[in-house]
């Protein structure tokens, strides 16, 4: 009797509203192991999966149709099987996240591995083995020098290595945490054989600086291949090399945003998480995942240490690192000092804007500093977190003003091109020469962005010059002017080579560089987020100020003493009063004190359901009636015990691309209860979809601690 083929289970990339098997099943004439990859033939389309496991042959038989099981069309054997730490990770995100196995395994796999066939796999791989040269005993030799660490940086490197963390380092902009990095990793490397290492940055403006680094540091012993990037800004094949070296060990150091994360890495011993309050570790599209949560998570799975860096850690991280006595989970590890001897924190100057004209932009005193700056050939950074021209252009006889058509917000008016530019759907259009509601002539730009600003500048420091009697060399650096390939790497370059006198730019500036010639920072109208309705908006506002400052005074050969300039209308707020001393704890016990009053995060736990419809009525009604439908669940008196949902409210941007936006918060002091709850509502949000509610709908997607409400 001839054997029956295996059954195997594979998970594809279903979305969890498609309402599809979280994973389907195959026919192979083979075992598999799991976590090989394997391409299969679905509807009429062939696609990518990954074998989750192997079913019993008994399984077979005990199928309702097992003639319809379609057979694998080939096994990526090529590849070592993606390993059990690896889709547990995995597992552990879909679950919590509440997505789907399949859309989280597949979107974390490199988009090239689903067109290449088995020979142009097996090519590459080939040839990557071959470009894996082993380094000179010279030029291993040579990489084992580094630079000589300050006292602070030695005490926290010996905590590190003494403990098994979590850690978190809390240090001062300037003290040398990169350093710390870079240190505990060559530490490890030299320690344990075949190690990895994964160090994650937010935002991929900051990749070419930290791997610049850390492959004159390691290449030279590990190999050209030993330091690799991860993320979106790489072509698909680049990407897909990084990860072939990552998943073969060959890489030993992998450098990315959050999407590194889930690199396979079968040595992974060491997760380091540099900025790890930076909003940008959180997902806002597909599996709203934290990077660095789950980088916690990982490395409590894989038995790998993890230390989070920040100057200004999120609130979550600081309580989580409190004392272990008082219920803290992490090590904190503080460098307070910049590394030199002559190098302190800038002194914090704040103008009371309210003494200042009307239409004041630079105020005369900030005036006077950038040139005195300029004078001593020093450099000053100008932060304004909003590009473009203007905000919205108004006319000033009917009050038009440059609304989007596809979305409940203004047009950005850039002059530089003389378009009006909807940030949110992408809808442009040259300004018109009339408004076009009155036909009036006159309309004026309201407000200002940092293409203004640099304008506003270009016009004070016009007759000004520098030491060498040339003009001023004013820069801006924003998504506007980075567009093109190689545009931000030039400009950063310039910058660093002392070329630019005064840099404007938004907040993709103010964190993470190292510019060692900025004396002066300046933010320029910060107050807005004083009085969010988000109750997260001060903190993001303190740590951006505090990194921003962190621009200044980094070279302590250059004598003078370094500045951050506030102009604000409110200087007496207790927000800047905490920045003038560089306090953050002071400021983070303030503000966990009042989150915990009002029972907000990380006192308590918050999730979002939102919805997408071609009305607002629709979408809320569709949140409405999964909300009343809750109470209808088994076991809903126990799963509601300890959840309290919010009516349903439009978006703060309700309509985006003609689609309205409308969203639910849920909320727990339990993150187990928000979970069971939010586990088996899902069933409940899938049948509401299908009825009238739920026709209008397009999609929906629950987003677990939110970021933004």
């Amino acid at each position: 009797m001839p054997s029956l083929p295996t059954l195997i289970s594979v998970v594809l990339h279903t979305p969890m509203h498609s309402q599809m098997a979280p994973a389907l099943h195959y026919l192979s004439n083979r075992a598999l192991a799991a976590g090989t990859l394997v391409r299969v033939p679905l509807g009429s389309r062939e696609v990518l999966g990954v074998v989750w496991d192997t079913a019993p042959e008994t399984a077979y038989e005990s199928l309702p149709d097992p003639q319809k099981l379609r057979s694998i069309t080939t096994a990526l054997d090529q590849l070592p099987p993606l390993s059990s730490a690896w889709r547990a990770l995995i597992r552990f995100t879909a679950n919590y996240y509440q997505r789907s196995v399949g859309e989280v395994a597949l979107a974390a796999l490199p988009l090239q591995l689903r067109d290449l066939s088995e020979m142009q796999l097996a090519k590459k791989i080939i040839k990557l083995d071959k470009n894996t040269a082993s380094p000179s005993p010279v030029e291993a030799k040579h990489a084992m020098h580094s630079v000589a660490l300050s006292a602070e940086q030695i005490s926290v490197s010996a905590e590190f290595n003494a403990n098994a963390g979590p850690f978190l380092l809390f240090g001062a902009t300037g003290s040398g945490k990169t350093e710390v990095f870079m240190r505990c990793t060559a530490d490890l490397l030299q320690h344990t054989p075949q190690a990895q290492v994964m160090v994650m940055v937010p935002e991929i403006n900051l990749t070419p600086q930290l791997e610049a680094r850390f492959k004159e540091r390691f290449c030279a012993r590990y190999g050209a291949q030993a330091v690799v990037s991860l993320h979106s800004g790489m072509s698909p094949a680049q990407r897909l090399n990084s990860w072939l070296s990552a998943h073969s060990g060959t890489a030993r150091i992998v450098l990315g945003t959050r999407m590194a994360v889930f690199a396979s890495m079968p040595h992974l011993q060491l997760i380091i998480v540099d900025e790890e309050h930076d909003p940008s570790y959180k997902s806002h599209e597909g599996a709203r995942y934290s990077a660095r949560d789950l980088a916690i998570y990982r490395g409590r799975l894989e038995g790998a240490k993890v230390l989070l860096g920040s100057a200004t850690p999120s609130l979550e991280s600081w309580q989580h690192s409190r004392p272990a006595s008082e219920g803290g989970r992490y090590q904190r590890l503080c460098m307070p000092s910049r590394v030199g001897a002559n190098a302190v924190l800038p002194n914090v100057r704040r103008v009371d804007m309210n003494h200042q004209a009307k239409s004041c932009i630079i105020s005369a005193p900030l005036l006077d500093a950038i040139k005195t700056r300029i004078a001593r050939g020093e450099q000053s950074l100008i932060f304004l977190n909003r590009r473009g021209y203007a905000p919205v252009l108004q006319c000033t006889d009917c009050d038009w003003k440059s609304e989007c058509p596809n979305c409940s917000a203004y047009r950005v008016f850039h002059k530089i091109d003389r378009s009006l530019r909807c940030h949110h759907c992408g809808f442009n259009e040259r300004v018109p020469r009339t408004c076009p509601a009155c036909g009036n002539h006159d309309i004026a730009p309201i407000g200002r962005g940092t293409e203004r600003l640099e304008e506003h500048l270009t016009e004070l420091l016009v007759n000004f010059k520098r030491p060498d009697e040339q003009a001023v060399r004013i820069a801006r650096i924003d998504a506007d002017s980075t567009r093109l390939k190689g545009s931000l790497e030039s400009q950063l370059a310039q910058v660093h080579a002392g070329d630019i006198d005064v840099l404007v730019g938004t907040q993709m500036i103010a964190k993470g560089h190292d510019f060692r010639r900025i004396t002066l920072v300046a933010a320029i109208n910060p107050d807005g987020a004083l009085f969010s309705s988000d109750f997260r908006a001060p903190e993001r506002l303190f740590c951006l100020l505090m990194q921003a400052a962190g621009r200044a005074g980094r070279d302590a050969s250059i004598t003078s003493s370094s500045e951050m300039w506030v102009q604000t209308m409110h200087p007496t707020h207790p927000l800047y009063e905490a920045l003038k001393r560089h306090d953050y704890p002071a400021f983070a016990a303030s503000q966990l004190q009042e989150r915990q009053q009002a029972g907000m995060p990380p006192f308590s736990f918050q999730a979002l359901v939102r919805a997408d419809a071609r009305s607002q009525e629709l979408a809320q009604a569709f949140l409405s009636a999964a909300s009343a439908a809750a109470v209808h669940m088994p076991d809903a008196p126990e799963l509601l015990a300890h959840i309290s949902l919010f009516p349903p409210v439009p978006l703060t941007i309700a309509r985006v691309a003609n689609v309205e936006r409308a969203q639910m918060l849920i909320e727990s002091p339990s993150r187990a209860a928000l979970q069971r709850f939010l586990t088996a509502w899902q069933s409940v949000l899938h049948a509401t979809r299908s009825q009238p509610e739920g026709k209008g709908v397009m999609r929906w997607a629950v987003d677990v601690d939110p970021l933004l409400i």
